[in-house]
């Protein structure tokens, strides 16, 4: 038996709750890893909530980072005692996550533990910040540099966004915030925005062009955000798009495309190839200053899961939750 939380779906309704857990729930894997650390995301939080249809079998273990060492291994990549961390994978969605004491896992999910990090500062990094990282290469690689213009970054008080500014910003790039509490401007510009603009700009119902405002954008927010980010991006600025916190849908025109040939970079963090996800963490070792991630993150404990997530759901929680598994 270990500790976890287990979420269950059954006629007695959906619930999430911090239990013993047997062993014999975990799936099939080749590798088992004790958990140090995990993470609660906004997807985490959904999931725990029921408030979106994240979970796909139940009963579930929710968590889709996580950090510890290896318990046992049946593959030669791995070995008793290493330090290893997963992000995405549908894990914490169809296959048990890392909330809780003891992961079983595939071992093609799994990194090597960077050592320019402690298990902590990985998970105070984790999807969040990994995903920001890849938004950024994204950005690089076509063509986007300081030198372009303003960067601007949706939902810039979450994970995704907190760590946005600070990479960016690290790199070079002047940093236009959008959020909906403009009473953390202090703390987006001690990140390093520039600038911070109050997200009901963005959030409604806008034109197909718009004036031209920022060479690119990250955005974690969809919906009638995004569309209107892409109307007002610069000819020939570059989105990436990895978020859907206002939604899924994408009320816009083909009008930036097609006239300022915008581009607008889809941006997966759960399935990325194995080369994706290690030149990511790569750069984050040479990027990243460790002070950030004290500034990003919070520390919970496992049993205090279940009504952060609550909290996080409704906007109350500013960038990183990490959560010591054993505490």
């Amino acid at each position: 038996m270990f500790q976890g939380i287990l979420i269950e779906k059954d006629d007695q309704g959906y619930r999430s709750t911090v239990t013993n857990i047997n062993e014999s729930i975990l799936p099939e894997g080749d590798v088992t890893v004790n958990v140090s650390h995990s993470t609660l995301n906004y997807k985490d939080a959904l999931a725990i909530t029921g408030k979106g249809p994240v979970v796909r079998s139940f009963p579930m273990i929710p968590g889709i980072d996580l950090v510890g060492t290896v318990e046992h291994s049946d593959c030669d990549k791995f070995k008793v005692g290493d330090s290893v961390l997963l992000n995405g994978f549908g894990v914490g969605e169809t296959h048990c996550g890392g909330l809780a004491q003891k992961a079983r896992l595939k071992s093609e999910w799994l990194i090597p533990l960077p050592k320019a990090f402690s298990p902590r500062q990985a998970m105070a990094i984790g999807t969040a910040c990994y995903t920001a990282m890849l938004c950024v290469i994204a950005l690089e690689k076509n063509g986007i540099t300081p030198d372009k213009g303003d960067i601007l970054v949706t939902g810039a008080n979450g994970g995704v966004g907190s760590f946005s500014i600070a990479i960016l910003a690290k790199l070079g790039y002047k940093v236009v915030a959008s959020t909906g509490r403009l009473d953390e401007a202090d703390y987006l510009k001690k990140l390093g925005a520039t600038e911070v603009i109050d997200r009901n700009t963005l959030s409604e119902p806008g034109r197909p062009l718009g004036k031209e405002r920022w060479a690119g954008a990250i955005d974690s927010v969809g919906s009638h955000t995004l569309a209107n980010v892409c109307a007002s991006t610069q000819y020939g600025g570059v989105v990436a798009a990895c978020g859907l916190a206002q939604g899924m849908d994408f009320p816009a025109t083909v009008a930036p495309f097609i006239l300022r040939g915008v581009t607008l970079a889809g941006i997966d963090s759960v399935m990325r190839p194995l080369a994706d996800r290690i030149e990511a963490w790569k750069r984050l070792a040479l990027i990243l200053d460790p002070s950030v991630l004290e500034d990003i993150s919070s520390d919970i404990k496992l049993s205090e899961v279940v009504n952060v997530a609550d909290d996080l759901i409704s906007g109350k929680v500013r960038g990183r939750v990490v959560v010591e598994i054993n505490q």
